[in-house]
């Protein structure tokens, strides 16, 4: 797998199936910074239809609007397009992975 960048005219169709984790990041936000190393280490261990996509809130406000995002990181997590998840701060990969097998 490969973590996907999202924006506004991608964004509904790459998460429109399966399970996605969106992580809400800007490139001057230093715990996004910390956190970008934990999503490479869970990316090659998601199952098939399971994906990490990443939306930057300076680049795409209306996605992050639409996701109520006040603070990031925040990671949403997506099934099939609808939220059935949140968190806000930096999480370890092995977090992240408990929380996608969950679902």
């Amino acid at each position: 797998m490969a973590i996907v960048h999202g924006n506004q005219e991608n964004f509904e169709k790459i998460t429109s199936e399966g399970i996605t984790l969106v992580d809400f990041y800007a490139d001057w936000c230093g715990p996004c910074q910390m956190l970008s190393p934990e999503l490479e280490k869970l990316d090659p261990l998601l199952s098939a239809g399971q994906q990490i996509v990443k939306v930057n809130v300076d680049d795409n406000q209306e996605i992050a609007s639409k996701y109520e995002v006040m603070s990031i990181p925040t990671m949403v997590l997506l099934k099939d397009g609808k939220v059935v998840g949140q968190k806000v701060g930096v999480k370890t990969a092995e977090e992240m992975q408990t929380w996608i097998d969950g679902q």
